[in-house]
């Protein structure tokens, strides 16, 4: 389809030939496009907006067809969200909370603080009323809670904030993970040490509690000096080591202490060479290691992360590391954190766990649960990940029954307790916790069958809306030579898009003046059958419904002599500017009688007649804020295109009209016969179809007779001004020659006498003396203006001898 303003020209291309009066039905719907070609489907990209009878690219392409009905909705299955059989729940991360979830799910697999978490007293689980939601408080209640749902919810992922905003963590902000683990286990054990229950006052320290010594050795008397002290994890340099044994044997090396580092020792009474080691003295459970990836990085003054390769095996003899101990102790890998990324500062925490009960290894990534296969630890793509491109280093190979990573920066390693205790015993949640789990459940299942309805729903609806749609697009082009209306096109797109509500449908930003389809509106709308239109105003709604009787003759004869008058303007200026020259040469010789005319207009007339067009223009064209019936505001400022030649001048200002240049002020013809001359009367008609309005006056159309009186009387008060002027001229001439003038100085020598009068005055005087038929004469002296309050003259005589005189004018006899 031709491109829109090549639509709006061939809709109004018959105007150039066809007069207003001789339009017909045929150029009407010519004006209205009604009978240009539908488009086919495929043939336009997007819809043709010029034309009102293209129906394609309006959001139609969805309906037609075959439809998936997961188009009908934005819901996502509930079931995803349900939790599949023999597996575990997820946590949400609430932003930067992936190392809180890795923790919280290593700690939910050890049974034994599992188990002691359900024996812990919780008074207001056991008083909750199930009416309401639970809300737990304290730290204890918040996990307890947590761990519970996570062994029997049916969500596949619950949400910790409770116990993250119990904790008073930041959740935009990530924070030191290794700090994090010892500061909760510390407040857990201080939590629990509370409780009667002297299982539970002793389950950290026998989970997580080991203890070491610090032991100094003085090189000259060998006196020992340890110093106990208890860890919950061990922290590990892993910079220049390639095992996880190496790094144990350096954390338990002797150091030297000599120099400004020497030791006081007791028995010596003085500061001697020493000796200092660690010595393992028990052991907890649950041993972790926490690998020192982040270190200061004294360069740069922050922290950095090293990612150097670990290996760490499966099984971990910790024997030959115990102080006096030469029993085996065997510990057995259990979980392993990692921090993906290459900054210190951020990245992503995930666990890879072994489940206690089948061995299995699962890896935890918040939401996310994966089962590893093969009963084996599969550490993948977090090893793919290293600080730059050029510090990647290849991953060394490891023997069986060993692990190496670059990103694990906690090592957790469980005790083996004997083949008796290898097989761990299923906890079961207590009555008055699985009361609000199940709880918990009953709101999800609510929320499911919820979500499944509201899905339902909408899947019907769209159903629905898809055969609405096949039936009604099928009926909507309107046949040729039959009967039709027209509704907006963008209320038809809105239909056609299912995310959007349907109003009703208005036309009322379409109507002309006349509370018709304006022509300018057509292509915003669109044609279609009456059937369609029944149907659609019948389900939806709306008006005011146009149809053929709608399109608009008014506007379109209107738009018609616009356009005849801007396409023969030019040649019309030509043709008056030419009559008016044979006129002035010929002097008039037809015995039709002219017309007067302003010369201002007939030099401006071009630049008048286009402003009225395009003002009648802006009168023909459909403005939405315009009330039906109202009177359009005349166009701004001029085309710029628009100043005409140089025999036509520049449009005067004050002057809006044709021909108002020789109108009085009461509105008949100018006594001014200087300001107009007369035209023939084929010019004026000429004129007459620009300006239909103006003021038209024959050759033998009389002055107005306001203004002939006006005039007389004014030429005889001249005359009578010039004669009074003259009168007083003679009389005063030495007054107003400034002659044989007294001053003050000079008095009383001259005269006795002296008459004052005001300087203003005289000069009002003498202005009317010189031109007194510009003026009226000066009727009073006005010597009140010399008073003062009291009634007496205002200056002294010393007073005008200092300067006061300026305002005055000293006479010899009255004035």
């Amino acid at each position: 389809m031709a491109p829109r303003l090549q639509l709006e020209k061939a809709a109004w291309r018959w105007a150039e030939t066809v007069k207003p009066e001789d339009i017909t039905h045929e150029h009407i719907a010519l004006a209205y496009r009604i009978a240009l070609t539908a488009c086919k489907r495929g043939t336009c990209r997007r819809n043709c907006k010029g034309n009102p009878n293209c129906l394609v690219g309006i959001g139609e392409q969805s309906w037609l067809g075959e439809i998936d009905e997961n188009t009908f909705h934005n819901i996502d299955d509930p079931n995803s969200e349900r939790r599949d059989k023999n597996t575990f729940v997820g946590l949400t991360n609430l932003g930067a909370t992936c190392y809180v979830n890795t923790f919280l799910q290593v700690w939910f697999h050890n049974l034994e603080l599992r188990r002691a978490l359900y024996r812990f007293q919780n008074s207001r689980a056991e008083g909750h009323n199930m009416d309401s939601d639970y809300e737990p408080r304290t730290i204890c209640e918040h996990l307890q809670y947590l761990f519970a749902l996570l062994q029997n919810s049916n969500r596949r992922y619950i949400d910790p904030s409770g116990l993250v905003k119990a904790l008073g963590l930041d959740t935009g902000q990530q924070q030191d993970a290794q700090e994090f683990s010892k500061l909760f286990l510390s407040l857990l054990e201080d939590t629990l040490s509370k409780q009667k229950d002297p299982y539970l006052q002793n389950v950290i320290q026998q989970q997580f509690c080991g203890q070491f010594s610090y032991v100094t050795v003085c090189n000259k008397c060998g006196r020992e000096s340890p110093l106990p002290s208890r860890f919950y994890e061990l922290e590990l340099n892993i910079q220049g080591h390639k095992n996880l044994t190496e790094c144990i044997t350096e954390f338990l090396k002797e150091e030297k202490l000599d120099g400004d580092n020497r030791y006081y020792c007791e028995s010596c009474q003085s500061k001697q060479n020493a000796t200092r080691r660690i010595k393992l003295q028990s052991l907890p459970r649950t041993l972790n290691f926490q690998l020192m990836r982040f270190v200061f990085d004294r360069q740069s003054s922050h922290k950095k992360k090293l990612n150097t390769f670990i290996s760490f095996p499966e099984v971990l003899e910790m024997g030959p590391f115990l102080e006096g101990k030469d029993e085996k102790c065997t510990y057995e890998l259990s979980a392993v954190l990692i921090h993906r990324g290459v900054s210190a500062y951020s990245g992503h925490y995930i666990a890879h766990v072994r489940d206690a009960h089948t061995n299995d290894w699962y890896k935890f990534n918040d939401e996310e649960i994966e089962k590893m296969e093969g009963k084996k630890l599969q550490l993948g793509i977090e090893e793919d990940i290293a600080e730059t491109a050029k510090s990647q280093t290849r991953k060394p190979k490891c023997s069986k029954g060993y692990h190496c990573s670059r990103n694990a920066y906690m090592l957790v390693y469980k005790r083996q307790m004997g083949e008796e205790n290898q097989t761990e015993e299923s906890i079961q949640v207590p009555a008055v916790l699985q009361k609000l789990v199940e709880q918990d459940n009953k709101k999800f299942e609510e929320w499911c069958n919820e979500m499944s309805d509201m899905r339902k729903q909408s899947v019907d609806k769209g159903k629905a809306k898809h055969e609405e749609v096949k039936e009604l697009y099928e009926l909507l082009p309107a046949e040729d030579d039959q009967s039709y209306e027209f509704v907006p096109v963008e209320w038809l797109k809105k239909w056609l898009d299912d995310s959007t509500a349907i109003k009703e449908i208005d036309n009322s930003n379409f109507l002309c003046s006349h509370g018709k389809l304006h022509p300018d509106k057509v292509g915003e709308a669109k044609r279609i059958s009456p059937k369609a239109a029944d149907l659609l105003f019948g389900r939806y709604g709306g008006g005011p419904r146009l149809d053929r009787s709608s399109l608009c003759r008014d506007c379109v004869a209107q738009r018609c002599r616009v356009l005849r008058l801007k396409n023969q303007l030019n040649e019309d200026y030509r043709e008056c500017l030419q009559t008016n020259r044979v006129d002035v040469r010929v002097g008039m010789l037809s015995d039709e009688p002219g017309f007067w005319i302003g010369k201002a207009s007939l030099r401006s007339w071009r630049q008048l007649a286009l402003d009225q067009l395009e003002e009648d223009e802006e009168k023909t064209k459909h403005n939405n804020s315009k009330v039906n019936g109202e009177k359009s505001s005349s166009p701004g400022a001029k085309a710029d295109g628009g100043k005409g030649d140089s025999e036509e001048g520049d449009v005067s200002e004050e002057m809006k009209n044709f021909n108002e240049d020789i109108l009085c002020y009461h509105g008949g013809l100018s006594i001014l016969e200087s300001d107009r001359r007369v035209v023939s009367a084929e010019v004026w008609n000429k004129l007459r179809m620009y300006f239909p309005n103006a003021p038209e006056f024959t050759q033998e159309h009389e002055p107005c007779q306001h203004c002939t009186r006006l005039e007389r009387e004014g030429k005889e008060n001249e005359a009578l001004n010039r004669m009074m002027a003259n009168e007083q001229k003679s009389s005063l001439l030495n007054l107003f020659q400034e002659k044989n003038r007294p001053t003050l100085q000079k008095w009383p020598q001259e005269t006795d006498v002296l008459y004052i009068v005001p300087l203003y005055f005289v000069d009002e005087w003498k202005k009317f003396i010189r031109r007194p038929a510009k003026g009226n004469p000066v009727s009073s002296v006005g010597n009140s203006i010399l008073l003062c309050p009291h009634g007496g003259f205002m200056f002294t005589y010393d007073s005008m001898l200092q300067g006061d005189a300026q305002h005055v004018c000293v006479c010899k006899w009255t004035v």
